[in-house]
């Protein structure tokens, strides 16, 4: 019997796909469970349907996530912090800190993780940084720290 799964099933298939499983197996456990649907032609072209929908929903996510990237790219954030003596900071600027004041100033928000900084800055200076937007998409941020 051909079916369409819904959910993954451990050993039989992933969600979406098609496959031919014995009859029983399906009338008796995946059916009555909903983890399958029969592939009827109906089912079948809901399902390209579906398929078709989540592949422009993830083109237009890329696409805004470029033109966030073009706009981060020209976007220079200043920050302030107290300094001791060579320009060393009392501290250091997190990327907790970038993410808050991105969003308080530019009204851009991003999640503190896509921000990727090695190590926290400790200085003084102008400083790029890169930030994840998308699983093909990078940006770089310039940070300029200043004395308060």
């Amino acid at each position: 019997m051909k079916v369409i799964f819904i959910k993954d099933v451990k050993g039989q298939g992933k969600k979406g796909q098609v496959k031919e499983v014995s009859e029983g197996y399906a009338t008796n456990f995946l059916l009555p469970r909903g983890l399958v649907r029969p592939a009827t032609d109906g089912n079948v072209k809901t399902l390209e349907n579906q398929a078709a929908a989540e592949q422009r929903k993830k083109e237009q996510e890329k696409e805004e996530a470029v033109q966030l990237g073009k706009k981060l790219d020209e976007l220079t954030l200043t920050l302030k912090a107290k300094s001791g003596e060579g320009g060393r900071l009392f501290g250091a600027i997190t990327s907790k800190q970038i993410a808050e004041t991105l969003a308080a100033t530019q009204g851009i928000v991003i999640d503190k993780r896509k921000i990727e900084l090695n190590d926290p800055i400790r200085h003084i200076g102008t400083f790029q940084i890169h930030v994840k937007l998308h699983t093909e998409v990078k940006a770089n941020l310039t940070v300029q720290v200043t004395e308060e």
